[in-house]
């Protein structure tokens, strides 16, 4: 294409624009003219970011950018196509005209930019029920990555979010929780819609609550994206996260009155049953101060309201989980616990702490007297 009939092109585009786009134009013609290939660019980014610019971008991208793309940063040659394919009729459509980008910019210089992009084909491939493929493509991208001392976090928050849809199509719930959480640490909240926070939010915590791996949910109580669900239809399930937290039984509750909300739910109460009930076990223990924690498994029936004869094989699970280390005397039926997995503490779990480290300051305190007193003669002050 010979630079008149990119003139023209240009010309064309801009009495077809919106009244409020027209000035693009005049700005990508002076920048192309005199060749500021980086100023040009991110003018570019700039009017592919407006919705009114939605109609032109694919006639803009294959008779005006292609014509210098190889002369641009990729990165942000890949940023505008997407942008573009965003306008494809349908996901076939969108599948070739990704795919090509992909090969167009898979060059060693621009390997940020391959991944960038081949990432969204996998996208694409998803939605097309062409997993085997996503997952070959998201397996390439991960091998690329590694390669990398740094990235721009848009191209690893891409891949984290296509992984993470990738898991959740196949049920991976503890993939999908710890890549989604992968996610969030490199994307801003506040870029992200209310109802996108929402859906990760609702999302994450029914990843968390039926993963069989997932006793921790730590990670996902402490951060700011489970706020979104307050004052929603969903909020039952933040308060149900942290019932499971503090191993509070009425957990179970909250979950049968809100079973029929979610499937997975739905298919999971039972597992659900006993995940609650290993969190009430594990509370009880965290609560004991060391020397104590050793209990009948009357006691931990009674404290944790989970039936006596469930109570050894709960104990033998924890233990299998690596949820709790230590021993069951199976004959006098006492559970001797020397150690339990560190968890999130609410405010009253704090109050609880402040408590233990004042009466064992106390009990420092009271042996330096003890011993100062049977020394006398020979202790040194």
């Amino acid at each position: 294409m010979d630079n008149e009939k990119i003139s023209n092109f240009v010309a064309e585009q801009r009495d077809a624009a919106p009244d409020d786009l027209q000035h693009y134009f005049l700005t990508f013609e002076d920048y192309w003219e005199r060749k500021l290939w980086h100023e040009l660019t991110d003018i570019l980014v700039t009017y592919y970011a407006e919705e009114q610019s939605a109609a032109q971008r694919i006639p803009i991208y294959n008779n005006f950018i292609k014509t210098f793309a190889d002369k641009i940063n990729q990165l942000k040659l890949v940023t505008i196509g997407l942008s573009t394919a965003a306008q494809c009729q349908d996901d076939n459509e969108r599948l070739t005209f990704l795919t090509t980008l992909t090969s167009r910019v898979n060059k060693p210089a621009s390997q940020d930019a391959h991944v960038f992009a081949l990432t969204s084909v996998a996208s694409v491939r998803l939605r097309l029920g062409q997993t085997a493929e996503a997952r070959k493509d998201l397996d390439k991208c991960e091998g690329i990555l590694d390669t990398f001392d740094s990235v721009e976090t848009v191209v690893h928050a891409a891949f984290y979010r296509i992984s993470a849809d990738y898991h959740q199509s196949q049920h991976e719930f503890a993939n999908y929780y710890r890549t989604t959480l992968l996610y969030l640490a490199c994307v801003e909240l506040e870029d992200l819609s209310q109802s996108d926070r929402q859906r990760i939010a609702y999302d994450l915590s029914i990843a968390a609550l039926v993963s069989d791996t997932i006793y921790n949910f730590g990670e996902l109580l402490l951060h700011p994206i489970l706020d979104s669900l307050a004052n929603t239809q969903h909020a039952w399930l933040r308060d149900l996260l942290f019932a499971f937290n503090r191993g509070d039984l009425q957990a179970y509750n909250i979950l049968q009155s809100h079973a029929e909300a979610n499937k997975l739910l739905q298919e999971h109460q039972q597992f659900l049953y006993q995940k609650i009930s290993l969190s009430a076990l594990t509370q009880l223990v965290f609560s004991r101060a060391p020397q104590d924690r050793a209990m009948t498994f009357a006691t931990i029936s009674e404290e944790t309201k989970v039936q006596l004869d469930e109570i050894e094989h709960l104990i033998m699970k924890a233990l299998s989980l690596g949820l709790l280390r230590g021993s069951i005397d199976q004959v006098d039926e006492i559970a001797r616990i020397s150690w339990v997995q560190p968890k999130v503490l609410d405010r009253t779990g704090i109050e609880g702490m402040k408590t233990r480290l004042t009466e064992w300051s106390g009990g420092v305190e009271k042996l330096g007297n003890w011993i100062e007193g049977v020394g006398k003669d020979v202790w040194a002050a």
